[in-house]
């Protein structure tokens, strides 16, 4: 008989999940984007030109060069500048509150917001957002909320050329668009992490691009010293 490799996290991910996906099919604000590879919304003017340059602001006055969670930074695998939000700050507390009252999320399930800056010929080459549970780094990130369910990433500003979040399995690639909530599912309407959210950080090739990103685990995320 074949043996069943169980799936770390996997009910939790099918709830939130569930409960996520359809509270968005209820926002008449959400777009879904034509794909069935992956569950992928768009929120148009979900932050306001004011707002996004207050937040713009903030990111410079944080952004260090990005770091992964798996290795140090090599190859130019991610070139672009970051950094995380006060979480006590009182305008950032509003900004997490507001995105996790749209997807319906927890906000104890809410990293801290990170924001990230890309100069011209900065990317962030194809990657997932969830743990790959055979890495050695799963057994901190499990205890510090577990697998990550749900990404929100807002672009802050329109970048002159370049700079598109591209879904290589879905063939789609979305531009950025100043105040854009975009949304989607790590895992699988089953609860397995999904391959089909690979996307990339397409390189900027005039301007600067700037957003912001929450990512969601399946527990309270309790962070580590690395701050994520």
């Amino acid at each position: 008989m074949a043996t069943t490799v169980a799936i770390p996290d996997q009910d939790a991910l099918r709830r939130i999940g569930a409960s996520v996906r359809e509270r968005l099919a209820r926002d008449e604000q959400a777009y879904k984007i034509p794909t069935d590879t992956a569950e992928i919304y768009a929120i148009g003017g979900f932050f306001s030109p004011a707002e996004c340059a207050r937040l713009i602001e903030m990111i410079d006055a944080v952004a260090t060069p990005s770091e992964l969670f798996d290795s140090p930074m090599k190859d130019a695998f991610r070139t672009s500048y970051s950094g995380n939000f006060d979480p006590s700050d009182p305008f950032v507390k509003s900004i997490s509150r507001r995105i996790d009252d749209r997807l319906g999320i927890r906000s104890e399930l809410g990293e801290t917001i990170q924001g990230q800056r890309y100069a011209p010929g900065q990317e962030f080459k194809d990657h997932y957002d969830y743990f790959h549970t055979s890495e050695p780094y799963w057994k901190q990130e499990r205890k510090h909320g577990g697998q990550r369910s749900w990404t929100a990433m807002a672009y802050l500003n329109e970048v002159a050329e370049g700079g598109a979040t591209g879904f290589p399995e879905a063939g789609i690639s979305i531009p950025p668009t100043q105040g854009v909530l975009l949304v989607w599912n790590n895992a699988t309407p089953e609860g397995a992490p999904n391959e089909g959210t690979l996307h990339a950080g397409t390189p900027v090739v005039a301007g600067q691009k700037y957003v912001l990103t929450r990512w969601y685990r399946v527990r309270p995320w309790k962070p580590s010293r690395r701050g994520g």
